[in-house]
């Protein structure tokens, strides 16, 4: 399967444009055999079709005139033979070219979900998750018309206008030559048109995207929608999306309109005048009635290919649009692209020190300030701190969902900006607030991070998360269906799901982003005991929002305004009559 090269990084203002000459060496050419084989095809049902045309000749000057039955019952045959040509090419072409352009689609689409998923999480932090389904699922459709019929109908039509004009001037110069001038005014309005269309097609990719991502994000936040009675909003904002689309279409549409029309009436300004100028010739004795009908049939062949060549120029604009946004997102940076992620760890005992780091998600901006503190292996490190403190952040930087901009973070020594993303990562764990779960059954989210777990090894996640608690209780126990990210499912009980997953991927890292807010005191009970076996002998870092649940953590971290303002144990804190202090107290008071 031939691969998209990512080529050098471009620049924002340098967009990407894929020619014919490049969509060729990637698409074409690795795929030379096929499409070889679809242009001797359609040569061969080209040449079939010359054969009525030529053989009408014959019918009107020799076959009627001297009444010969048997030339006539010849003829047929041959016509006949010919059509069946014609229907059987026609068919193999869709047989071959068809079907493998639409394999191609299914590689492509399959090549960007990977390169998407490849991508960091910044890319997904600022990009609609609609509009990359829009990317993945529609830009790529266009390449039918490069490696389907639509390319091979171009050359082939190119074959039978030039062979067809050959015959034409051959037969008669002057009547030859007059088509060529409507037919040059069209030809020059066509490429006008496509010039004007490219653009257009590429931004109707763009509002396609944002449209899709809009009503996505319409229907998963549905319940919210409903509860601030925003149906109408959420129309007006849609309404305006289809607009827009509506708006962008009108113009392709006009361009092509303008192509169909001018092409219907030069066409026929063509065909008016070879009847007077026929007309004239054959009053003059000069050319036969079979002469004639002769000419306007092949006529009719070289014009119907111009006319199909414009409208498969306007799908090839359209492909070549939608490749443009495909190799867009084919070049973007990959996380493991970095050259100086170099290190692969083969073991991980899990000890994190942040270094002085600092980050800032906007530059000028930092969120966090020089941060040290050490996470010995198999400890407990608590985050606490008003919302926008930086917490998340630190979580992230842990995570390697982001990077420092300044200080190292290393795991066990090693630079973490230097380790192999996928060799760290196979031992970090993450149990977030709002946890996704997966459309499909309790087992299958379970085990997603282990799809080759045993049973026994399953069982024992499911115990030490405390979620056969409920689902003893369902009628199909594991097997229970649980919607739409979980939507079936209580808080408490997604949470322990959650929960499971990671004592089943058996991390040697963890980080908890406040997994016990927003529960009910039943739930949160069992969750800390399900969380207890989840951190036994593994790193953990903790955000935590109730400071109740982390007074057995080895160490505590006050962040303020991005700052570590207090660090210590429970008790420490306690008794230093801080910033901890005042939050403790006045959560215990509630």
């Amino acid at each position: 399967m031939q691969h998209y090269k990512d080529s050098p990084k471009r620049s924002k203002t340098d967009k990407p444009k894929v020619t014919m000459k490049s969509a060729f060496k990637t698409i074409i050419w690795p795929r030379r055999k096929l499409v070889l084989l679809g242009l001797v095809l359609i040569i061969i049902r080209s040449l079939a079709g010359f054969v009525l045309p030529l053989e009408s000749k014959l019918l009107l000057d020799e076959v009627v005139p001297n009444k010969d039955y048997n030339q006539l019952y010849i003829l047929i045959s041959i016509v006949i033979t010919a059509i069946l040509v014609q229907a059987i090419t026609s068919f193999l072409l869709t047989k071959v070219l068809s079907v493998q352009a639409q394999y191609l689609i299914s590689e492509l689409r399959a090549q960007v979900q990977r390169k998407v998923l490849s991508l960091p999480i910044s890319f997904f932090d600022n990009t609609k998750s609609g509009a990359l389904v829009s990317r993945i699922m529609t830009d790529v459709e266009g390449v039918r018309n490069l490696i389907g019929t639509g390319l091979v109908q171009l050359v082939g039509g190119s074959f039978t206008a030039i062979l067809t004009l050959v015959i034409l001037l051959r037969m008669n110069v002057w009547m030859t030559l007059f088509t060529f001038i409507p037919l040059s005014i069209f030809g020059i309005i066509a490429l006008k048109a496509f010039k004007y269309i490219r653009p257009i097609f590429r931004a109707r990719g763009k509002i396609n995207a944002e449209v899709t991502g809009r009503l996505n994000e319409t229907l998963a936040g549905v319940r919210v929608i409903k509860a601030f009675n925003a149906e109408e909003q959420e129309n007006i904002v849609f309404e305006k999306g289809v607009e827009n689309i509506f708006q962008n279409v009108k113009k392709s549409l006009t361009a092509t309109a303008i192509m169909t029309s001018s092409s219907t009436f030069l066409i026929g300004l063509a065909t008016t005048g070879i009847m007077g100028i026929g007309g004239h010739y054959m009053i003059q004795g000069e050319i036969t009635p079979g002469d004639f009908l002769q000419f306007t049939f092949l006529l009719a062949f070289m014009v119907a290919p111009i006319v199909q060549m414009s409208n498969i120029g306007s799908q090839l604009t359209e492909a070549l649009a939608g490749l443009d946004r495909t190799e867009e997102l084919m070049n973007l940076a990959t996380e493991d692209e970095q050259e100086e992620r170099t290190i692969a760890l083969e073991t991980l005992k899990g000890d994190i020190k942040f270094d002085n780091v600092t980050f800032a998600y906007e530059e000028g901006k930092p969120v966090l300030h020089n941060i040290n503190f050490e996470a010995p292996s198999g400890s407990v490190i608590a985050l606490v701190g008003s919302s926008g403190s930086g917490k998340s952040t630190i979580a992230g930087l842990s995570a390697t969902f982001l990077n420092p901009d300044s200080g190292i973070i290393t795991i066990d020594g090693q630079d973490l900006s230097k380790v192999k993303l996928s060799s760290f990562r196979q031992n970090l764990g993450v149990v977030l607030q709002d946890e996704f779960l997966f459309e499909g059954t309790i087992r299958e989210n379970i085990m997603f991070p282990r799809p080759n777990a045993t049973e026994a090894q399953l069982q024992n996640a499911v115990k030490a998360a405390y979620v056969n608690e409920f689902t003893d209780r369902f009628d199909d126990g594991l097997e229970t269906l649980i919607g739409e990210r979980g939507v079936k499912l209580s808080g408490g009980q997604r949470q322990r799901i959650a929960i499971a997953r990671a004592i089943l991927a058996d991390p040697k890292i963890i980080i908890l982003d406040e997994a016990t807010s927003n529960l009910d005191t039943e739930s949160e009970g069992l969750i800390q005991k399900s969380l207890s076996e989840l951190t036994n002998n593994r790193t953990t870092i903790v955000i935590a929002h109730r400071l109740s649940t982390i007074k057995k953590a080895d160490q505590i971290l006050v962040i303020e305004n991005g700052r570590i303002a207090e660090r210590g144990t429970h008790d420490e804190l306690l008794k230093a009559e801080g910033r901890y202090y005042d939050l403790y107290t006045f959560q215990a008071k509630i």
